[in-house]
């Protein structure tokens, strides 16, 4: 069998199976009850009170799991470790980008902090289902305000630290959030870069968007970590060093309802309209406490685990915060970027921390590759005994080079499938029971039921090509979109309502052996480097800059984003004709992208073109532009209204 065999499989050695946290009966287990099963994971977690049913499914699509159990997420992450005598474990394992940054958080320190923090906010005059916006880099004063807020049954909305100022005013608007938590700045790439800026920007009517200041914001709340200098409005801003530390050390968690919203998180749409992704308590916390223990295999005190995404995005909720201090683990935090001040950081923080579950995105993965195999071979990597994948389809190379590189070629992968709206991991190989494929997120995990079917619901017949979709409600699924409940059931529920499937929006497959291979979206939203961008997004930025007239965005292939963002643009008749006046209009626009919605967003090629490919109704035809973009012939273009354009493209196109 040779090393490109795509059906070559990986079995976990016969030790790593014996010590496995579950073996291959789980899955009889959980198919002979589901709901049983359910419940019995549920009771992982602590209960305030007992619920009276595991799934209430009659107002589908819309879920009640656990009904009337109370609890309260925090406690579940923070006291009853510290209960159980384990507050002198290490909870988090703290490194700044600073080489000589870095600190140590037990449970118990843990405990104090949160609680700190959950009565200063409660000072404030904060009630459960308050909505709080956190834009923080990765600090441990940003685990601390989610956990305060869970405490209070505050529902948190997490904003990216790399999202502009319009994207936050958009999520702190939408959600009417109350306080705002922030740093004065963050440090990337070596040097310290301004946030709190981007807050009071975005705070105020400065925007082109937006008629006046945002006015349900009562408060700021400001961590001193970089010096900047920052503006100060002193009836609304105060500084975290200022007035937590003076706070009591003693709260009391209140148990909430398991439907209680715990966080809202904003993920792209379709529409270019931000969708708030609701979340709540009891479903939520059971499937990711379930799922770490199981997918990453978890030793409590034994392991010490990176999951490197960074909270702004759900795999930093659920397996940066929630999944892992659920049960008790030390999580490895590293504030930077991986090649600050050189290529070497990751693999010494793993070498020195002696970190041993390490969950990276594929983009990571393959940047990793580029940077050169002696990288990491000039590190210890032995303590590293389980490996993850996770924002997209890892392509089998790059599954190698992982296992090779990374983990001494004899540790298990879990490529792990799942999205915002499912919060918590889908599918997965159990690391103890299943051989694995390089490229496969291979089966359903225990408790969840899938399928491949065509657009008319019927599976689909092995190696062919289908719509992924969830066939069963599950704990950890999305309760709604925030504010918009027609928006929830036409964007996920509305393509196979009849049958009461949840449309993922990837396309999959399962090949001759029962591998389940995921395929990318199939819709317009497209995945950058595991972060999900809306065609739409990027389109309305570029048409917005005074020379465009019209935009079509694609996503094509990239070795290593995995994605990357092409985009087409016509200019207005009144902008400049010149080669040189187009390559500075590149330029802008993509700085424009960069700036309204993300760094992560900016085009990797943008051309001038004379003409969209676009059918006699009008719409157009972004497939010819991805084949154009991955440098495919195209071929039918016979439904175009003028089926010349796409010569006139490959011809007078200016690209950049």
């Amino acid at each position: 069998m040779t090393a490109h065999d795509p059906n070559e499989t990986f079995a976990p050695s016969p030790a790593f199976a014996e010590q496995a946290n579950v073996g291959p009966g789980e899955y009889e287990r959980a198919a002979a009850d589901r709901l049983a099963f359910w419940d019995e994971q549920a009771r992982r977690l602590d209960w305030a009170a007992d619920w009276n049913e595991v799934l209430d499914w009659s107002d589908a699509p819309v879920a009640k799991w656990f009904v009337d159990g109370r609890l309260n997420a925090s406690y579940n992450c923070v006291d009853r470790h510290v209960e159980a005598g384990n507050g002198d474990r290490v909870a988090i394992h703290w490194v700044g980008e600073p080489t000589d940054d870095s600190r140590d958080i037990t449970y118990s320190d843990l405990k104090d902090e949160v609680s700190r923090t959950a009565n200063y906010l409660s000072s404030l005059g904060l009630v459960a289902g308050d909505r709080v916006a956190i834009y923080m880099p990765l600090l441990p004063e940003t685990y601390i305000a989610m956990l305060a807020c869970a405490r209070l049954g505050l529902t948190h909305s997490v904003v990216f630290a790399g999202f502009s100022s319009a994207a936050l005013r958009s999520r702190v608007d939408d959600a009417s959030a109350k306080v705002v938590i922030t740093a004065d700045g963050q440090f990337r790439r070596g040097k310290p870069a301004p946030l709190k800026a981007g807050v009071d920007e975005a705070l105020g009517d400065s925007l082109p968007s937006v008629d006046g200041p945002a006015d349900s914001v009562q408060k700021v709340l400001v961590v001193r970590r970089t010096g900047i200098d920052v503006d100060w409005q002193d009836d609304r801003d105060v500084w975290w060093d200022e007035v937590i530390p003076g706070q009591s050390a003693e709260h009391t968690p209140e148990a909430f309802d398991s439907e209680h919203p715990l966080f809202l998180l904003y993920t792209s749409g379709t529409t270019g309209k931000p969708k708030g992704i609701v979340h709540t308590t009891g479903g939520y916390l059971t499937q990711a406490s379930y799922t770490h223990d199981v997918v990453f295999d978890h030793k409590p005190g034994k392991d010490v685990y990176w999951c490197t995404a960074d909270v702004g995005w759900v795999t930093g909720h659920t397996y940066g915060v929630y999944g892992p201090l659920s049960n008790g683990a030390t999580c490895m935090v590293y504030e930077g970027t991986p090649n600050s001040p050189n290529e070497h950081r990751h693999f010494e923080i793993i070498e020195k921390y002696g970190v041993s579950i390490y969950y990276a995105a594929p983009t990571l993965i393959r940047t990793f590759m580029k940077w050169g195999r002696e990288i990491p071979k000039a590190h210890d990597l032995s303590s590293i005994r389980l490996l993850g994948s996770v924002g997209e389809p890892i392509n089998p190379e790059a599954w190698r080079w992982y296992r090779e590189h990374i983990g001494g070629d004899a540790v298990p992968i879990v490529d792990t499938w799942w999205q915002t709206e499912t919060g918590a991991i889908m599918i997965s190989p159990l690391p103890g029971v299943a051989e694995a494929k390089p490229g496969s997120a291979m089966r359903a995990l225990p408790g969840i039921n899938v399928s491949v079917v065509n657009g008319d619901a019927q599976e689909v017949p092995a190696e062919e090509q289908g719509f992924l979709v969830i066939t069963e409600p599950w704990p950890a699924m999305l309760r709604g979109i925030w504010g918009d409940m027609e928006r929830y059931r036409d964007t996920y529920w509305s393509r196979f309502a009849e049958e009461g499937y949840y449309f993922a929006g990837d396309g999959a497959k399962f090949d001759s052996d029962g591998a389940l291979w995921v395929l990318g979206r199939v819709d317009d939203v497209m995945n950058i480097s595991g972060h999900r961008i809306s065609t739409s997004e990027v389109e309305s930025a570029l048409v917005g800059h005074d020379s465009v007239a019209e935009a079509a965005v694609v996503g094509a292939n990239d070795e290593t984003t995995g994605q990357a963002i092409v985009a087409f643009v016509i200019l207005r008749e009144s902008a400049p004709e010149d080669t040189d006046h187009h390559q500075a209009l590149i330029d802008e626009l993509r700085a424009r992208v960069s700036t309204e919605i993300s760094p992560i967003a900016k085009p990797r090629d943008i051309t001038i073109v004379p003409e969209l490919p676009k059918t006699r109704s009008g719409k157009i035809m972004r497939r010819l532009l991805k084949d154009l973009a991955e440098g495919r012939d195209g071929g039918d273009t016979s439904t175009l209204s003028d089926p010349t354009i796409m010569e006139q493209i490959r011809a007078k196109g200016t690209r950049g």
